[in-house]
């Protein structure tokens, strides 16, 4: 009995070591193991989805069985596929412990590319992207450390070089004089024209407290200028990029955020003629209660006219018109566009038509949407970028580059820089009626 019960051992030792080497070992797409494990993922992710197929897969022995899946699902009328991980327990019970969507659903509809600028590296979190084209190709920044407060969360930089992003690179940091360290916010990028390359951020505790930095590229972000402080009550762009008006006037949306309670959050304007070396600011453009509005875009809806969008606590996103380049500014008002009071952003295109991408929901901060709008009024639905459920995809960043594409960049569940390259010429757009996202 003993020298049986050895046998079985060893010939369970031996399965066991067949399956772990080299970590996971594949497993056929029809094992029925496999196949449960696929379903259950599918069920606990999002019930109104359909599985139909196990495309590739793999397995790996720990305290039970992982399972590492890639799945073809249909959300909706849409073909996507998801890469999964599901732990079958030595309970028999199961545990789905990754889903990450491999194709958007609107990949057939535009959606030319899309990557990960940052995926992993040495600090955990980042937020509040930004991105623009230089002479030299196209940078991206972002805030990134423990986590947003921290005193150690700083800006990171990386450049897009022959086809692939480098490495980010700490730009700017709180560290002051006496040794004081601050967190740091919102980095803006912004590519005047025949100047340098400028990026602008916040230093400070909190948004009520933080001031306005400049620093500047003349070589395409590879290089920075020594940090220098913007004047008291200049921020520089708030979130969102500015705009180089015809006069070569650089306007800044911007916002504010008071210690009262509640915070009164209103927006106003910056300008500067001399490529930030002097600036001037409009008043504050409504009282920040009856519409607590922060972090506007701007549009140019032709001539002197603009428009600018943006983030709202009443479950709304805001517009407001300018009939004299940014100078003097219309009453604030709704749109019918829902708003999670998350961060928007916004893009006149060379043909005239505006895109918005932001979170259409009135909660959370998925799904990430792009709409677009001929009239600045009217929007149409274009794009569903992410949707996952009780997820984070936010504080999204858009420009049109020379070329005539649109790139979008956002803040993936607080650990990813996500990057998106869209043909706006090929989007199929649908009507967006009382608010509400098409099906």
């Amino acid at each position: 009995m003993k020298s049986f019960t050895l046998l079985c051992f060893a010939m369970l030792t031996c399965h066991l070591s067949a399956q772990i080497a080299g970590g996971f070992s594949p497993v056929s797409p029809k094992d029925k193991e496999a196949m449960a494990a696929a379903e259950f993922a599918v069920k606990t992710h999002d019930p109104k989805l359909t599985l139909q197929s196990i495309e590739s897969g793999e397995r790996q022995v720990v305290a039970g069985m992982n399972y590492q899946l890639v799945l073809n699902v249909t959300d909706a009328a849409a073909a996507r596929q998801a890469a999964v991980v599901v732990w079958h327990k030595i309970d028999n019970s199961r545990e789905l412990t990754s889903w990450e969507w491999l194709t958007s659903k609107a990949t057939q509809s535009g959606v030319l590319k899309s990557e990960y600028i940052y995926d992993t590296g040495p600090y955990p979190s980042i937020h509040a992207t930004t991105i623009v084209e230089t002479p030299t190709g196209l940078v991206s920044a972002w805030f990134g450390g423990t986590a947003e407060k921290n005193p150690d969360v700083c800006i990171w930089v990386s450049r897009l070089v022959d086809g692939k992003w480098t490495e980010s690179v700490e730009t700017a940091n709180g560290v002051q004089p006496d040794g004081t360290r601050h967190p740091t916010w919102n980095p803006v990028l912004f590519q005047p024209i025949g100047a340098p390359l400028m990026l602008f951020y916040k230093v400070g505790p909190s948004p009520s407290t933080w001031w306005g930095e400049l620093k500047t590229s003349t070589d395409g972000g590879k290089t920075w200028s020594a940090a220098r402080k913007l004047p008291q009550g200049i921020f520089g762009p708030i979130k969102n990029k500015p705009v180089q008006l015809p006069n070569g006037d650089i306007l800044c949306p911007t916002s504010n955020e008071t210690d009262s309670k509640p915070s009164e959050w209103a927006i106003y304007f910056e300008r500067s003629s001399n490529l930030g070396k002097t600036w001037e600011r409009t008043k504050l453009l409504h009282d920040g209660l009856k519409v607590s509005a922060i972090q506007p875009s701007i549009l140019d809806l032709g001539g002197d006219k603009l428009q600018a969008v943006g983030r709202t606590r009443q479950g709304k996103v805001f517009q407001i018109t300018s009939p004299d380049a940014g100078r003097t500014w219309g009453e604030i008002s709704l749109t019918k566009l829902p708003n999670p009071n998350s961060g928007t952003d916004a893009v006149t295109l060379n043909d005239g038509r505006h895109l918005l991408i932001y979170n259409h929901t009135a909660k959370g901060r998925s799904p990430l949407n792009l709409a677009l709008s001929k009239d600045g009024k009217i929007w149409e639905a274009a794009l569903v970028l992410e949707d996952e459920p009780k997820k984070e995809f936010s504080y999204p960043a858009i420009i049109q580059t020379s070329d005539g594409l649109v790139h979008i960049t956002y803040t993936w569940k607080r650990q990813k820089v996500k990057h998106v390259v869209i043909d706006p010429a090929k989007l199929t757009l649908k009507p967006i009626v009382d608010g509400q996202w098409p099906q």
